[in-house]
């Protein structure tokens, strides 16, 4: 059975996506590249410009082994890197950040920070790393605040039909995040996955009611 492909890594230069999957390739790991979408650059500045976006995409078993491949193809880079890089500049508390929140920075950026913190006599061990990574899954796998305001717009719109109640239903019911590992976890609580179930079913009975109103009716006009 083909596994499930999830994005695992997002790029809007296409060298550096095929050098991802030249190293997934070397690996053995499966994965596919998709091309869509769009990124934008939010500095707003001039040059400022709508770009391709490539996605590379591998199964969730595998991202762990990748998020290894990639940390270890960085380590020899971080040796040659220049005294002028960004990140020579951080506090320690900006580069503890980095490693809080390693998904949003990139490989190299993070194995950076962590031999930044080890030279200032930080303790960034193995062990420290991973209760690190821990608390930022725990941290990604809670569910964000109560939807109130969208629970109560999607009962207006479920009571007045239509494409709309049925999308907020869905997304409250069904939408998922996807963590580093891998793992898919719901985004919005339990609460709030009823609430959109109920605005769901509630948008699909009115919505085929005002349909079928509006067949009987026209039937009848004729």
């Amino acid at each position: 059975m083909q596994p499930e492909f999830i994005t695992f890594k997002k790029f809007d230069d296409p060298a550096l996506a095929q050098a991802l999957t030249d190293l997934l390739e070397e690996a053995g790991i499966e994965h596919q590249t998709e091309k869509g979408g769009f990124s934008f650059d939010p500095t707003f500045a001039a040059s400022a410009e709508l770009s391709t976006e490539y996605r590379v995409k591998i199964s969730a078993d595998d991202f762990t082994r990748a998020n290894e491949l990639l940390n270890a193809s960085e380590a020899e880079d971080i040796k040659h890197v220049d005294k002028s890089y960004y990140l020579f500049s951080f506090t320690n508390a900006e580069l503890m950040e980095i490693l809080e929140k390693a998904d949003e920075w990139s490989s190299f950026d993070h194995q950076l920070a962590r031999k930044l913190l080890a030279e200032r006599d930080v303790d960034v061990s193995d062990q420290k790393l991973a209760e690190i990574n821990q608390n930022r899954i725990d941290e990604l796998k809670a569910p964000e605040s109560t939807q109130r305001e969208w629970v109560i717009i999607g009962y207006i719109f479920a009571l007045m039909g239509g494409v709309l109640g049925i999308f907020i239903g869905w997304m409250l019911s069904s939408h998922k995040k996807t963590l580093p590992t891998g793992e898919k976890v719901f985004v919005y609580s339990e609460a709030d996955r009823r609430q959109g179930k109920n605005i769901l079913y509630i948008s699909i009975v009115v919505t085929v009611i005002a349909v079928a109103y509006r067949v009987i009716r026209d039937m009848t006009m004729q």
